[in-house]
C-alpha cells in the first residue's frame, strides 16, 4: 500500500518513471484539451478532439502533436515524484501508530500534495501551454488572412502570407524572466492550486479506497491491474470534478491570444467573462480529453510506483562496505 515505508530516493523514481511513461502515451490529447479550452466562442477551430487532432496532424504534421512534450517530459519527474511523495509523506506522518487513516485525514494529505507540487507544475504548465496553443493562434490567423482576401473588392490585392514565428521553451523563459523576473514562470499560481489542491484531495482518497477492495489481505499489495483500474478511474473522476479551475487556469497561464480574444485580470474576471460570454458549458471545455489524459497517466503512474521499479533497481546498485 501507500502507506508503506519506501525509501525517498525509490519513492522519487518511481514518480518520475511513472510521469515519464504516462506523458509520453497522452500528450497529444492534452495538446487538443488546451487548444479546446483555449478556443472562444465566435473564434471556433476544433469541433472535437478528433478533429482538433486531424487538423494539427495536416496543418502542423504528426510532431506537432508533441508541441511542448520536451517541457513536460523534463518537468513531470520531479513534478509527479513529488506528488506521490509527498502524499505518502503526509499519510505516513497522519497516521497514528500505523492505523487506517479517516477520510478527513486522506484528503489532508491529498491537499498537502497538491500543494507541494505547485512548485514545479505552474512554471511546466505555463510554458507547455504556449507551446501548444502556437499551432492554434497561427491556423486563427491564417484562416482570417484568407478570409480577408476573398472578402476584399480589389481583384489586386494579395493577402501577405501569415509566417508563424517558432519559439522555444528557453526563449519564453528567457523572455519572462528578463521581463517579469521569477515571478513570470508562476503566472497563475493562484489558478494552480485551486485545480491542484481539490484535484488530490478528491484523487488520492478515491485511489486508495478503490484499490484497497481488490486486497484479498491487507498486509499484501492489491494486483497490479487492480491498482491501473483504481488509479484510472480516480483520476478521471478528479480531473472531471475540477475542469473548471483547470479552464481557468488554462486560459489565465495563456500569453498570446487569437483574434478577438478576451484577456483575462484574474480568477474572478475570467469566470466572470466565461460565464456571461460563453455560457456555464464552457467550464466543462475539453473534460472528456483531460479524464482521457488522467485516466491512463494516473494508472500507469500507481502501478509503477506500487510495483515498485525503483526498489528493483536501487537493489541493483552495488553496496558500498565499511
Amino acid at each position: 500500500m501507500a502507506d508503506k515505508q519506501i525509501s525517498l530516493p525509490a519513492k522519487l523514481i518511481n514518480g518520475g518513471i511513472a510521469g515519464l511513461i504516462g506523458v509520453t502515451c497522452v500528450f497529444p490529447i492534452d495538446l487538443a484539451k488546451t487548444r479546446l479550452q483555449n478556443q472562444q466562442n465566435g473564434q471556433r477551430l476544433y469541433t472535437s478532439m478528433s478533429d482538433c487532432l486531424i487538423k494539427t496532424i495536416r496543418s502542423e504534421g504528426y510532431f506537432g502533436m508533441y508541441r511542448g512534450a520536451a517541457v513536460n517530459l523534463t518537468l513531470v519527474t520531479p513534478e509527479k515524484a513529488i506528488k506521490l511523495a509527498a502524499n505518502d509523506f503526509f499519510r505516513h506522518h497522519l497516521s497514528k501508530d500505523g492505523k487506517k487513516l479517516t477520510l478527513l485525514r486522506e484528503m489532508l494529505a491529498g491537499c498537502g500534495a497538491g500543494t507541494c507540487q505547485v512548485i514545479v507544475t505552474t512554471p511546466m504548465e505555463m510554458l507547455k501551454i504556449q507551446l501548444q496553443d502556437a499551432g492554434r493562434i497561427a491556423a486563427q490567423k491564417k484562416l482570417m488572412a484568407a478570409q480577408a482576401q476573398l472578402s476584399s473588392s480589389s481583384a489586386t490585392r494579395v493577402a501577405e502570407p501569415v509566417v508563424e514565428t517558432r519559439t522555444t521553451a528557453t526563449q519564453i523563459t528567457r523572455e519572462l524572466l528578463r521581463s517579469k523576473g521569477i515571478a513570470g514562470l508562476y503566472k497563475g499560481l493562484g489558478a494552480t492550486l485551486l485545480r491542484d489542491v481539490p484535484f488530490s484531495i478528491v484523487y488520492f482518497p478515491l485511489f486508495a479506497n478503490l484499490n484497497k477492495l481488490g486486497q484479498k489481505d491487507p498486509n499484501v499489495k492489491a494486483p497490479f491491474y487492480v491498482s491501473f483500474l483504481s488509479g484510472c478511474v480516480a483520476g478521471s473522476t478528479a480531473a472531471v470534478a475540477v475542469n473548471p479551475c483547470d479552464v481557468i487556469k488554462t486560459r489565465l497561464q495563456s500569453l498570446q491570444r487569437g483574434v478577438n480574444e478576451d484577456t483575462y485580470s484574474g480568477i474572478l474576471d475570467c469566470t466572470k467573462k466565461i460565464w456571461r460570454k460563453e455560457g456555464p458549458m464552457a467550464f466543462l471545455k475539453g473534460a472528456y480529453c483531460r479524464a482521457l489524459v488522467i485516466a491512463p497517466l494516473f494508472g500507469i503512474a500507481q502501478v509503477v510506483y506500487f510495483i515498485g521499479i525503483a526498489e528493483f533497481l536501487l537493489d541493483m546498485l552495488p553496496k558500498h562496505r565499511d
